[in-house]
């Protein structure tokens, strides 16, 4: 029977530990979240680390030692009290995996899940709780919106992160 545990690796290593715990024949899960990240004028998607530093490994006590994970490369070791490794339980693994798959830790912009025409509530700001319609992106920071005010229809442009769908 596979139970899980939290292994810490060392700074940026969590990939190359996952993979050489794998070569092991230990489970490996190092639950990520996708992000857009600008580097010279280029956007890209690239996966970061949900917990920067750990990991989650399986392994099967009766089968595996689990002390050989202390030295696997990328690896500082297994996160314990008084020696012995504090095993985490299976459903919050299983929890993980699903939100992971359903890209609930995903940090992507937030007008990339608004479409012009929806109906959006404006969060921070001076216009904050008013509610109004979505025209257009301006750019990946910014959007435009109607807004009802004074009983006119108003054009204005705000931060996307302070929109959210109605």
């Amino acid at each position: 029977m596979i139970t899980w545990y939290a292994a810490y690796t060392q700074a940026n290593a969590e990939t190359k530990a996952a993979e050489h715990l794998q070569r092991q024949g230990y489970l490996a899960y190092l639950p990520r979240y996708r992000r857009h990240v600008r580097h010279a004028r280029r956007q890209s998607l690239v996966l970061r680390p949900l917990f920067p530093r750990y990991l989650f490994v399986g392994i099967d006590r009766l089968v595996q030692r689990w002390r050989p994970v202390r030295s696997t490369v990328g690896m500082v070791g297994l996160v314990a009290c008084a020696e012995e490794p504090v095993p985490v339980a299976a459903a919050i693994v299983a929890v993980l995996r699903a939100q992971e798959s359903d890209g609930a830790f995903d940090l992507l912009s937030p007008t990339q899940r608004l479409r012009a025409g929806d109906d959006i509530r404006v969060t921070q700001g001076p216009f904050a709780d008013l509610i109004g319609r979505l025209l257009g992106v301006a750019d990946h920071e910014r959007v435009f919106v109607l807004l009802d005010l004074l009983g006119r229809s108003v054009r204005a442009e705000v931060a996307a992160l302070a929109v959210e769908p109605a």
